[in-house]
């Protein structure tokens, strides 16, 4: 039972783990395989020669009072063999613990960013399989955009979400429909937010539908929509690209609630906005009458996005409501009335016989 110690130095060194942990590992593994042997003694511990890689069988010798008294050494017909396989398996699920390790690391550093990948076919034709390189990731169901399709071979960035150590390895979640996907978009296309020139203070997002971004300079001159924006609208689009069409509007923060309002409820034209109640960050919005449904939006989004987006509370107002014409109430006669109602004589047509 030999295991050769150069060989586990230079695995040691280049997985960048210490030796000890792999030596302890391989004389647990085989202290437990002697322990299922039907022959095996209680109590018996496998150690490693750090010199010659002997794996030697030591089991206390008990008195009769149960003391121990010496320390013997088991060598049970075909050990060797069960030993030598044992420590080969632990050393490769040290080396796979290694490695698996070093990628969670690897891809730890990436969370909260966007990674590039090409989509592969998987097992569960549910989830999207992203191929990063050395791991494939995944994009679960709640994280797909409904609009869009997902073609083998095709190139995708995706949102990191998570990484953590599986029972079958590393696992990466990734994301399509994360706000922060949105942002981090921004971040690549738009020099001024690296050099934090340009701030983008909030993002609410319908995935595959419409999104709200908005920002703030931190530099007299700059203008932040027209950072983002781009020379002839290049960078907006570039990022719309990547989204596969997604509308964004892009508006301009205010520390003032209600022209942060205002602002939000972009394309529509606010007319006044004011902050009704400052607790509960309850706004009345004023718009003109045939900007009402602009600012509402089909079933309501541009309003849902925008109340997002500034988490507050918008009641919107058209400024020259048309006046509701009250339905005329039913005449209802008493009794005395209805007998003194006389129907008025015709005259009788004469019968042909």
């Amino acid at each position: 039972m030999n295991v050769d110690v150069k060989a586990l130095v230079a695995l040691t060194i280049e997985r960048e783990m210490p030796l000890e942990k792999l030596i302890n590992a391989i004389e647990n593994g085989v202290a437990a395989a002697y322990a299922e042997l039907p022959e095996a003694h209680p109590n018996g511990r496998a150690v490693l020669n750090r010199q010659t890689g002997e794996i030697v069988i030591y089991y206390p010798v008990l008195g009769p009072d149960g003391d121990r008294i010496d320390t013997a050494i088991d060598s049970p017909e075909g050990f060797s063999r069960i030993a030598t396989s044992t420590a080969r398996k632990v050393i490769k699920e040290k080396m796979r613990e290694a490695k698996d390790a070093e990628i969670v690391g690897e891809f730890t550093a990436s969370m909260g960013d966007v990674i590039s990948g090409v989509i592969q076919q998987g097992r569960d034709p549910k989830i999207v399989y992203v191929h990063l390189g050395r791991i494939e990731g995944k994009i679960p169901p709640n994280e797909q955009v409904p609009t869009e399709t997902y073609v083998h071979g095709q190139r995708i960035k995706c949102f990191v979400v998570e990484v953590k150590q599986g029972l079958r390895g590393p696992e990466v979640t990734l994301s399509r429909t994360h706000p922060a996907l949105v942002k981090t978009l921004f971040a690549l296309e738009v020099p001024e937010i690296k050099d934090r020139i340009v701030e983008i203070v909030g993002v609410a997002r319908e995935a595959g539908h419409r999104t709200k971004v908005s920002v703030r300079s931190h530099r007299a001159g700059v203008s932040p929509k027209g950072a983002l924006i781009g020379p002839m609208g290049a960078r907006a689009r570039a990022v719309m690209d990547e989204l596969n069409g997604e509308k964004i509007d892009i508006v301009d923060y205010s520390s003032d609630l209600a022209t942060y309002v205002a602002n939000a409820l972009a394309p529509a034209r606010v007319t006044s906005a004011e902050v009704v109640d400052l607790e509960s960050k309850s706004v009345k919005v004023v718009v003109p009458d045939y900007q009402l449904s602009l600012a509402i939006g089909k079933d309501g989004q541009n309003a849902r996005l925008a109340a997002r987006l500034t988490s507050a509370r918008i009641d919107i107002h058209p400024d020259n409501p048309v006046e509701r014409i009250a339905k005329p109430k039913p005449v209802v006669l008493e009794e005395a009335q209805i007998d003194s109602i006389q129907e008025p004589d015709y005259p009788s047509e004469p019968v042909s016989e």
